[in-house]
C-alpha cells in the first residue's frame, strides 16, 4: 500500500485522452493535476480507462494470480527448473518469507488501482457531464475498487483501508484496518456497482470488456461466498441468471481468442496482443500466459517457457470421459495442439497446460498473445448457486445449477448425495470447471476456516501447510517504511 501513500493531489496515471480506438489501449504514465484534467467527458473516460490497467500487469493477473494454482497443488512451477520462479516455489513449498518477490507484487499491485478509483470517485461526482456516462464511470470505479481490495483481504487479511486521494495533512503510515471493515466497503462498492452499471448487452464496439451489472452482481456473489452468506450469495446468483447469461457450446470457448466477452463471460483482463512496448513491463499490452505456459523446447507455440505443468495427482482427479480433460492439459497420446503432438518429456510431471495456448498463426511471436484472462464466468455462478443451496439445506434442488456444469463437460448428472457428499462433490467439480484460472487458492482457504485447504494439501504431501500459510506474510520491505504495519502470525 505504500504506493497509494506517495501521491498527494496529482495523478500517476497511466492514461491519455484517448478516442474510441480501445478502452485499453495504453497510454504514457504522465503526471496529471487534477485541477485541471477532469474537466470533460473525454478526461473522466480516460481516467477510468487507467483505473483498469493494473489488472493486466504481472503484479496480478499477467502473472501472480494464475501462479496461486501452483500453491494449491493443482501444478508445479516447472519452467526451467532450478531457481527458475523461486518466489513461486517457495509459496508452494510454503517455507515463503517476508522477502518473498511475488508476495510483494501481490501487496504492490492493486494500489495503483485503488489510488486510481479514489480518485475519479473524488472527482467524477462533481462533474458536468452526462448522467447516464457519470453514474457509469462511478461504477466502473466501485467494481474496480472492490475487486482491487478482494485481491488484498484474501492474501493478507487486514490491510490499510484508504479510500481517498493523500494529501500531506493525512496519514501516510496508516496501520492495518480489520478485514471485516475491508470487506464492508468491498460489498458496499459492489452493491453500488451493481444499482449503477449497465447490463452487458448494453456495451457494444469498443466499450466491450467493461465492468457491468452482471459482472458485479457475480462479483459479490463471490464475496458472500467467501464469507459463507448463503442466502446472498443464491440472490445474487438467481439475479445474474436473469440476465442472460448462458454456458458455451463447449468448454475450450471460454479460452479462444476469438470468442472472447463471449455469452458465458462476466468479466475478463483485456489484452490486445502485440505492441510496441517492452513485453516485460506494465505497459505491455500482450498475455503472458500463453508463452509462459507453452511447453518448453517444443515449438507448439511462441514463447513456450514451460511454467504450471500439472500433477499426476490432478489429472488423475478427472472422471472418466470428462471432456474438461483435453481442453486442459497436454498429455502424451492426447488430441494434437496446432497439428502438433505432445511428449511427456517437454514437461517434468509428464503435462503441460493446454488451456491457454494461443497458436502461432494468431500469436506469431512470446510478445504478441492477445488472450484475456477469465475472472469470472458464468459456470462458476452455476457453481456457487449449487453450493449455496447444498448449504441451505436444498440439496435436491442444488443438482440443477451442478449438473448444467457437468453436462456440458460431458459427464452424467449427479443425484441423491447427502448434503455432505454434494459439498465434496461441488468442491471436486470448482477444481476441475476453473482449472488454472487462480480460483482454487481461494476455495481452499475459505472452507471451514481453511481446514478443507489444509487436509488437502496434507493429502498430496504438502506437509509444511499450516493455519499460518492460509495468509502471506506483510512484505518486510513495505514494514521497514511503514513501522505501523504489523505482521501476519507465523512470519
Amino acid at each position: 500500500m505504500n504506493t497509494i501513500k506517495k501521491y498527494i493531489k496529482t495523478l500517476a496515471l497511466a492514461v491519455a485522452l484517448m478516442g474510441c480506438e480501445d478502452f485499453l489501449d495504453k497510454a504514457p504514465l504522465d503526471t496529471i493535476n487534477t485541477s485541471n484534467f477532469f474537466q470533460t467527458e473525454a478526461d473522466a473516460i480516460a481516467a477510468i480507462n487507467g483505473a483498469y490497467q493494473p489488472l493486466q500487469w504481472p503484479k496480478l493477473y499477467n502473472m501472480r494470480m494464475w501462479t496461486t494454482d501452483i500453491m494449491a497443488g493443482n501444478s508445479i512451477v516447472g519452467a526451467g527448473g532450478g531457481d527458475d520462479g523461486r518466489e513461486t516455489q517457495d509459496n508452494a513449498n510454503f517455507v515463503t518469507t517476508s522477502d518473498n518477490p511475488g508476495v510483494l507484487d501481490l501487496w504492490r499491485g492493486p494500489a495503483p488501482g485503488i489510488l486510481r478509483t479514489n480518485i475519479i470517485l473524488e472527482q467524477v461526482p462533481g462533474m458536468p457531464i452526462d448522467e447516464d456516462l457519470k453514474n457509469r464511470i462511478i461504477g466502473e470505479a466501485k467494481f474496480l475498487r472492490a475487486h482491487y481490495y478482494f485481491i488484498l483481504v484474501r492474501f493478507f487479511g487486514d490491510v490499510p483501508l484508504i479510500t481517498t486521494p493523500q494529501s500531506p495533512g493525512d496519514d501516510l503510515r496508516p496501520a492495518r484496518t480489520s478485514k471485516e471493515e475491508v470487506y464492508n466497503l468491498i460489498i458496499s462498492d459492489l452493491t453500488d456497482a451493481i444499482d449503477l452499471l449497465p447490463p452487458k448487452s448494453q456495451y457494444t464496439g469498443a466499450d466491450v470488456g467493461r465492468a457491468s451489472k452482471g459482472a458485479a452482481a457475480g462479483m459479490l456473489a463471490k464475496v458472500h461466498l467467501t464469507l459463507g452468506n448463503w442466502q446472498e450469495v443464491l440472490d445474487l446468483a438467481n439475479q445474474v441468471e436473469s440476465l442472460g447469461y448462458a454456458l458455451n457450446d463447449t468448454y475450450a470457448d471460454n479460452f479462444n481468442p476469438t470468442n472472447e466477452n463471449d455469452q458465458e463471460s462476466l468479466f475478463e483482463v483485456q489484452y490486445v496482443g502485440k505492441t510496441s512496448e517492452d513485453f516485460w513491463s506494465n505497459e505491455n499490452q500482450a498475455s503472458w500466459i500463453s508463452p509462459f505456459t507453452g511447453p518448453r523446447n517444443a515449438n507448439m507455440v511462441a514463447g513456450g517457457f514451460g511454467w504450471n505443468q500439472p500433477t499426476q495427482e490432478f489429472v488423475d482427479a478427472y472422471e472418466e470421459g470428462d471432456l474438461r480433460k483435453d481442453a486442459t492439459v497436454l498429455y502424451e497420446g492426447g488430441p494434437t495442439f496446432d497439428g502438433k503432438e505432445y511428449k511427456a518429456s517437454y514437461s517434468m510431471t509428464g503435462y503441460n497446460l493446454r488451456k491457454f495456448l494461443v497458436p502461432m498463426s494468431v500469436a506469431e511471436s512470446y510478445d504478441a498473445s492477445p488472450l484475456n484472462f477469465p475472472v469470472l464466468r458464468y459456470a462458476d455462478i452455476l457453481l456457487m448457486k449449487a453450493e449455496a443451496l447444498n448449504e441451505l439445506g436444498r440439496t435436491a434442488e442444488a443438482e440443477a445449477p451442478l449438473n448444467e456444469v457437468r453436462n456440458r463437460a460431458g459427464l452424467p448428472d449427479v443425484s441423491g448425495l447427502s448434503q455432505n457428499e454434494f459439498r465434496e462433490k461441488v468442491l471436486h467439480e470448482r477444481r476441475m470447471e476453473l482449472a488454472f484460472e487462480g480460483q482454487r487458492w481461494f476455495d481452499l482457504i475459505r472452507v471451514n476456516g481453511g481446514q478443507y485447504g489444509i487436509n488437502f494439501l496434507h493429502s498430496i504431501g504438502r506437509l509444511n501447510a499450516t493455519e499460518n500459510h492460509l495468509l502471506f506474510p506483510i512484505p518486510q520491505k513495505e514494514r521497514d517504511t511503514n513501522p505501523n504495519l504489523s505482521q501476519n502470525p507465523g512470519y
